[in-house]
């Protein structure tokens, strides 16, 4: 027999099963020796008060064996002789949409412009240690996407777009910790997130389907306002008549290739400002209300949300045990992202910090067209590495002294890398983002009462914060709104924001075409 319960208990009590038995068979009047286990289905942290405490959604088993249950990688059929559909990137919304087409009989031809999981560390390497940008391979590019080496953060708000767990059971079936199938807030993390990944291609392989890596996309064949195929960087020609365009929210090339191509793109706001990295002890002592963390406690996050003049200034993309990341695409730019490993043990939290941009922002950049988000991001970054040296180094400045306009006379070491420079950062960022961070700063420090200190430090920018142009398609069909066969997709075409919903996207991108393709 096995009964449900919603219970929140201590920390102490939420990591030991036996504890566990025993205060839900006090709680529920149970007779302790029936319960046979309890398996938990859901967890949160409530850290609303002095005391935290564990939310716990748990399945009790009474008098009868608990059987655990192994996710598996579903069993597909071989598509190696099927009908051909390409899909541009291997981040999450190319994966999954390649997974979804071998599912519905179609053989995924999977086209990554960098390179894989393994080969990449030299690349990001290099950026830390030299300095060295690769245009094809870098935090952004190379298989597995942005997230592979930026965090891999699982939590979405997007669960009436698809099925969440459906992915989360995938992710399970290729390598990851069950964990995230309980989680409010689940993490991966960046040191086990590769060896997914890399099973997932093997997945897509053994069944069929084709993976090429170092393929950069040069052109899309379009012939009476259909898709014939692409143009890769060595000239050679791939042809099908359905292409799931994947290829992520910095794939400046792809946005002018259609641009020019008059293949419609719409300008779309994002938000854009700078990450700031505290000692985790802080952190944690300003959200568990204590000196000293608890063992049974994980790093603590923060999330908060402000408005100044109108607009949003937000926490974005939080990594609590984490290290900031340099994630240019281009020599001539600098670019700030974060992550954590799986453990989040790093004595460091780090978070985006940012402000809410709207169109009219832009205006400066009209000339552009619908890439004026893409010209205003360039200015900032590329304005970061001339300050910063002409290298990889960061502008930053210590956070009180950013509130103040002050100058800051040194910065302590933080975990980026490839170093920092001081650096007055109202000479990185336009006035109207600098004065919003400033104002947001203050009233972030009114709410986290010891956040608003100068042994914190600012990076500047964090700027790649979702795509600054939208690829139109159909609601229904998901086709390009003019190019027939054209399947915009994921975060780079302005319809996801993270792994999860970016997964979901590719999924149904694959859907849509396992429908016309029967």
């Amino acid at each position: 027999m096995q009964h449900q319960f919603q219970i929140q208990v201590s920390p102490e009590i939420a990591q030991d099963n036996e504890q566990l038995k025993k205060y839900i068979a006090k709680k529920e009047s149970l007779d302790l020796e029936e319960i046979e286990h309890v398996e938990i289905l859901k967890r949160s942290i409530d850290a609303r008060q002095r005391n935290v405490k564990i939310n716990l959604r748990i399945n009790v088993y009474l008098t009868e064996e608990y059987l655990e249950s192994e996710i598996e990688i579903p069993h597909y059929n071989d598509v190696s002789k099927s009908k051909e559909v390409i899909v541009i990137g291997a981040g999450p919304a190319g994966l999954f949409a390649a997974l979804k087409l071998i599912e519905k009989g179609l053989k995924p031809i999977l086209l990554e412009r960098g390179k894989d999981v393994k080969e990449r560390r030299r690349d990001l390497a290099a950026i830390t240690k030299f300095h060295i940008v690769d245009e094809d391979s870098n935090y952004c590019f190379g298989e597995g996407g942005a997230g592979t080496y930026s965090d891999g953060k699982l939590y979405t708000r997007s669960k009436k777009r698809g099925d969440v767990n459906r992915i989360l059971n995938l992710l399970i079936a290729h390598g990851a910790p069950k964990d995230i199938g309980v989680d409010a807030h689940p993490h991966i993390g960046t040191n086990k997130l590769p060896k997914i990944i890399a099973a997932i291609r093997k997945t897509i392989i053994n069944y069929g389907g084709v993976v090429k890596f170092e393929t950069r996309v040069t052109d899309i064949l379009i012939k009476s306002s259909a898709v014939t195929g692409v143009k890769i960087q060595n000239g050679d020609i791939i042809n099908s008549t359905k292409i799931i365009l994947a290829t992520g929210h910095s794939a400046r090339d792809i946005f002018e290739l259609l641009y020019r191509k008059g293949i419609e793109i719409e300008a779309k706001p994002f938000a854009l400002g700078v990450r700031v990295e505290h000692s985790q002890q802080l952190i944690d002592s300003i959200q568990y209300h204590c000196e000293t963390r608890s063992e049974y406690l994980p790093a603590a996050p923060y999330g908060i949300v402000k408005q100044v003049k109108n607009r949003g200034v937000y926490s974005f993309c939080m990594c609590p045990g984490g290290v900031i990341a340099p994630c240019a695409t281009s020599p001539g730019e600098v670019v700030t992202n974060g992550w954590s490993p799986s453990k989040r043990d790093q004595p460091t939290s780090n978070s985006g910090i940012v402000v809410e941009l709207k169109l009219e922002d832009f205006a400066k950049y009209s000339d552009k067209g619908p890439l004026a988000g893409v010209e205003f991001q360039k200015e900032i970054e590329q304005k970061a590495w001339r300050l910063g040296g002409e290298t990889q180094k960061v502008p930053a400045q210590r956070l009180a002294d950013f509130t103040q306009g002050k100058l800051s006379t040194d910065i302590p070491k933080t975990s980026y890398m490839p170093g920092t420079t001081s650096t007055e950062l109202g000479e990185v960022l336009p006035p109207f983002i600098h004065e919003t961070l400033q104002k947001g700063f203050e009233q972030f420090g009114k709410s986290m009462h010891g956040y608003m200190t100068n042994e914190a430090v600012v990076h500047a920018p964090e700027s790649r914060t979702s795509s600054p142009v939208r690829i139109p398609r159909d609601y229904k069909t998901l086709e390009h709104t003019q190019i027939k066969g054209l399947y915009p997709c994921g975060e780079g075409a302005g319809y996801a924001g993270g792994i999860i919903s970016a997964a979901i996207d590719g999924e149904k991108c694959a859907e849509q075409i396992g429908l016309k393709i029967r």
